[in-house]
């Protein structure tokens, strides 16, 4: 196996700005393929069975398998935050016996979460309040899924342990061939075989199963400094616990978006099926964003995390301000795109003129504060990859859940639709405000600290 070393490791040692575009770019392009790969489920859905199956593929079910899959993906950012660090610092044992462990807690926790999400998929929907005629093609749908989420937690995990240690190249490869193949099955599960929305969820899980055996294989074989062996997996109660100091609080405060979500999504469900289908199709084409989001959270803590393992404060710092400023000119380019090209985007998922000016109306409200919502993703996740994970897990908890859930309950009036939708742009600001402010006063005496330990 090849060892790590310092001089070959361009994040610790490159140009800073050149580095982080080409990590981030194969991320940027898979988070393209990885919203495709999704949403291809409700553009075939909603053009060939129509707008009752686009709610069932969106709608409660579609916040719910979100619920499920933040919740571990949070996770795995402890996985990757630790083996990063270890990366930088060129601690071989320690990085295997946390792939080890974090691979062996994808399989467990994926079989366990997904025969509890089958079984409990009915009872979930019916307390989200989604509307009877969407009921059994919701349930199909999220059980095909829930079974199938073993394979998609291996993705998962598999992808960020490469991404952890600089590889943002091969998961793109992956997504693409995944995308390609969810594409090919969703035509011929749904269109030509007429296997509704059941085929839908065949033609995902298939895919992701395929991923999923690439990315064990490439970790087995094919990736330089570590090794999977599938002998070796177990779990160390001491780096679980070390991972999970950092993916619980990182996955509960991913969770509050989703629980936040929920209760908006039940308040939609009692509004009508054209305000829940413009969700749905507008969540779509939102995604996109939020899939860039990532794309940046995951470039900014694969540098400090490594930097930080090196001790190299003054990388840290310039990798910050520079990943910051990327992803707020996205958003600005993101928010304008989306905006003037909303009816044309919509209109993929439906020809309801209806549903298009509804979305339509959504963009307008939430896409012009991306740039606000970035700096609140960069600042947690500069935090996250130096260990500090609790004051950005409290300021989810306030600022998106309880202030949401408040403005739903208490203020947003039940039939106002846009009122509903100014929850989000309001709770951005507050959150980004309370982690500036949080960022100034702690990251000096971080990075004094790091580099005197460094001395």
């Amino acid at each position: 196996m090849k060892e790590i070393r310092e001089t070959e490791n361009p994040i610790t040692n490159g140009i800073i700005w050149k580095q982080l575009l080409i990590f981030f770019f194969p991320i940027m392009i898979g988070a393209f393929f990885q919203q495709l790969y999704n949403t291809m489920d409700a553009v075939i859905v909603g053009n060939y069975i129509g707008k009752e199956a686009l709610s069932s593929v969106g709608g409660s079910s579609g916040q719910i398998l979100m619920l499920v899959f933040t919740a571990f993906i949070g996770l795995a950012t402890g996985a990757t935050v630790i083996i990063a660090q270890h990366y930088g610092s060129q601690d071989r044992e320690k990085l295997e016996k946390t792939l080890h462990t974090t691979y062996a807690f994808a399989v467990a926790g994926g079989l366990l979460m997904g025969a509890l999400g089958v079984f409990f998929s009915r009872s979930f929907l019916d307390l989200l309040d989604t509307p009877e005629n969407l009921m059994e093609m919701s349930v199909t749908y999220v059980n095909i899924l829930m079974g199938g989420l073993v394979f998609t937690l291996i993705y998962n995990f598999g992808a960020g342990i490469l991404r952890a240690v600089g590889d943002s190249r091969r998961p793109l490869h992956i997504l693409i061939a995944s995308c390609i193949l969810n594409i090919a099955l969703n035509y011929i599960f749904v269109v030509i075989l007429g296997l509704g929305v059941a085929g839908a969820g065949a033609a995902t899980v298939i895919s992701q199963a395929v991923s999923a055996g690439i990315i064990t294989w490439l970790l087995m074989y094919r990736t330089d400094g570590m090794r999977l062996k599938l002998r070796k997996l177990r779990i160390d109660p001491g780096v679980l616990a070390r991972v999970l100091r950092i993916g619980v609080p990182t996955a509960f405060a991913e969770c509050m978006y989703c629980v936040s979500n929920l209760i908006i999504q039940a308040a939609l469900n009692r509004m009508g099926i054209d305000q829940v289908a413009a969700w749905t199709a507008y969540g779509r084409i939102d995604a996109m964003w939020w899939m860039m989001d990532e794309a940046f959270a995951i470039a900014a803590m694969t540098f400090v995390g490594q930097n930080y393992g090196a001790g190299k404060a003054d990388r840290i710092r310039s990798a910050t301000a520079e990943v910051l400023g990327m992803h707020m000119l996205v958003g600005i380019l993101g928010s304008a795109i989306f905006i003037g090209f909303a009816p044309s985007l919509l209109g993929l998922f439906t020809d309801d003129a209806n549903v298009i000016a509804i979305g339509a109306g959504i963009a307008k409200i939430i896409t012009p504060f991306y740039p606000v919502f970035a700096i609140f993703e960069i600042l947690s996740a500069t935090l996250r990859a130096e260990n500090h994970v609790m004051f950005s897990t409290g300021v989810n908890l306030f600022g998106i859940c309880v202030f949401r859930i408040f403005w739903v309950r208490m203020i947003a009036d039940a039939g106002d639709f846009r009122s509903v939708m100014n929850c989000y742009p309001i709770s951005w600001v507050l959150i980004a405000a309370l982690i500036t402010v949080y960022f100034v006063i702690v990251q000096r005496k971080i990075l004094r600290g790091l580099e005197q330990d460094h001395h």
